[in-house]
């Protein structure tokens, strides 16, 4: 016998936390909708020559690489023929696919090019707790073609405000950036390189984690050599956070002020005006956004406006959704120049680290089924299952018991199952023209005539439940 063992890597759940999972999936996409955005879809694999636009990096290290067992054969039948083979690897992001399926249908779609994108990744990541080898990315993009108006990167607050406000995971904060900002504010200390950049990001970066002495150490010492004053001014820099809209306003003013003349600061200042403008015209609370100076996201790819969204009571759970503005999309597969702004949730790991903190219960999803007609008498199986299709033509989600047994027994089904009624049509209901409706939740049990169960029904099932 082979061991029925779940590979590591992945998030397999049982129907009641996967019925909670489908809601978190279902929401979203909602969310995405109500914005006008447009749902594609790509192959879970990819050409790798598409895929791996650039070699070498921790990506490669990380990607599955695909190929048929004909494909196999046939090479090994062919001396040498295997590694000239068209490779075929499973994508590791939305982000990539999304490029090439914009560099290839450019001419059939219409700009700006609102799609959202929700399908599972994959990633050869080492297994440990929380990090997974196949997860779900929901994510959302505005492409635009030649040029894409700022105003578009006020939209994705919008967006994340309205999806976790659905979500109702507790409350949160929207932290914005803007790489412009960032570079030219670090153009003005002199560290105007852009590895020297990023090697000083990746140490502020570390600042929750090892604290401020660490990085004044770092900094300091043999490899950055950074000045005393140089390094106070990254360490009050970094730990700013605004505390509503004109606040906000302010700090920006501070930094136009303490600026030595950086172009490339003052585009970001304006920039983050603008948006930060329409965020608020769009109707997102003042609670739920800041700027946040330490927010870089990653140097190689993010141009201007970046996003990081954290949940204020469940700091320690990170960022749980995130994005920003980039100039050019599909750089490695067209002339043509696509910028666009996008935000992605990685709803796997979040619907992992939401249950380990207690904030979802799978006792709490109720089942997708609404309504179980028993089978109380063997003699009516016909009626019942005539009933059971009556509920459903009605929209309602009903389960017909097909093989019968005592009727106690197929209540304490139902009852374990999560399904909250039981419609019993036995010979005094189908004698009188009525349905018994039991309610399992509110321990409640009355009558109603059979050509109204559905209407019945849905007022029940309508009603929020104390």
């Amino acid at each position: 016998m082979i061991s029925p063992r779940t590979p590591s890597g992945v998030l397999e759940l049982l129907p009641p936390e996967q019925i909670a999972f489908q809601r978190m999936l279902d929401s979203i996409r909602s969310g995405y909708e109500r914005f006008g955005f447009l749902p594609i879809e790509t192959p879970v694999f990819e050409r790798s020559d598409v895929l791996l636009t650039k070699t070498g990096g921790e990506t490669e290290r990380q990607v599955y690489f695909a190929q048929s067992t004909g494909a196999l054969e046939k090479a090994r039948s062919q001396d040498g023929a295997e590694e000239t083979l068209p490779e075929l690897a499973l994508r590791f992001d939305l982000t990539v696919p999304l490029a090439r399926y914009v560099a290839e249908h450019e001419h059939q779609l219409t700009f700006p090019f609102r799609r959202y994108q929700m399908q599972r990744v994959y990633r050869g990541e080492r297994p440990q707790r929380g990090r997974f080898r196949e997860f779900y990315q929901c994510d959302v993009d505005v492409i635009g073609k030649d040029e894409l108006s700022v105003r578009h990167d006020a939209e994705a607050p919008a967006i994340i405000n309205a999806i976790f406000a659905d979500l109702a995971i507790g409350d949160f904060t929207i932290q914005i950036n803007n790489r412009r900002l960032l570079r030219g504010f670090y153009e003005d200390l002199g560290i105007g390189d852009p590895q020297a950049q990023a090697a000083v990001l990746r140490e502020v970066d570390k600042l929750d984690k090892r604290g401020a002495d660490y990085l004044r150490t770092t900094l300091t010492g043999e490899g950055f050599g950074l000045g005393v004053d140089v390094v106070e001014q990254i360490l009050a820099f970094v730990q700013t956070r605004s505390t509503g809209h004109d606040d906000a306003l302010a700090r920006l003013d501070e930094v136009s002020a303490g600026s030595a003349g950086s172009e490339e600061l003052a585009r970001g200042v304006a920039e983050l005006r603008e948006v930060l403008g329409l965020v608020r015209a769009l109707g997102v609370p003042e609670d739920n956004y800041c700027l946040n100076f330490s927010i870089a996201r990653g140097l190689d790819y993010y141009t201007g406006t970046v996003y990081e969204t954290t949940l204020d009571e469940h700091p320690e759970l990170g960022s749980i959704c995130s994005g920003g503005r980039y100039d050019d999309l599909a750089g490695q597969y067209t002339k043509s120049r696509l910028p666009g702004v996008g935000i992605s949730i990685g709803l796997s790991r979040l619907f992992w680290q939401l249950r380990e903190a207690g904030l979802i219960e799978a006792s709490a999803a109720e089942s997708t089924v609404q309504v179980l007609v028993p089978q109380v008498d063997a003699e009516l199986l016909d009626d019942q299952l005539a009933l059971a299709s009556q509920l459903r033509h009605g929209g309602i989600n009903t389960e017909a018991v097909l093989d019968g047994g005592k009727l106690g027994k197929q209540l304490r089904y139902a009852d374990r199952a999560g399904i909250r009624f039981v419609a019993i049509l036995g010979q005094q209901e189908v004698a009188d023209g009525t349905v018994t409706l039991k309610d399992l939740r509110r321990q409640d049990q009355f009558s109603v005539p059979r050509d109204e169960v559905v209407s019945a029904l849905r007022v029940e099932l309508a009603q929020p439940l104390v």
